[in-house]
């Protein structure tokens, strides 16, 4: 999924702040949640306009963003289910 299918920015929705493309979701929501310890089930729960397939393709964008390593593409699912069991203070090791 490319970034514009991905996220939206337009200065007549929520001023301008970045958003999950055809939602009113900020971005910064669901980093929020995931930094808050909440998993990806809980998000989408709770923000039922944003697909599970916009979610998991931002996580993607941010770790090709970051890390820029193909080599660690087959971690990705083993690290997404782990979101949904991790709680604040957790540290969580996901071997291949």
């Amino acid at each position: 999924m490319k970034v514009e299918e991905l996220i939206e920015v337009d200065p007549e929705k929520m001023g301008g702040t970045p958003v999950f493309f055809g939602t009113r979701v900020p971005i910064k929501n669901f980093f929020d949640y995931l930094e808050g310890g909440d998993g990806l089930e809980v998000f989408l729960d709770h923000f039922p306009t944003v697909e599970r397939e916009q979610a998991l393709a931002l996580l993607e964008l941010m770790r090709e963003r970051i890390l820029g390593e193909d080599d660690l593409k087959p971690l990705v699912p083993k690290a997404l289910a782990a979101l949904d069991h991790i709680q604040p203070g957790t540290i969580v090791i996901i071997r291949s």
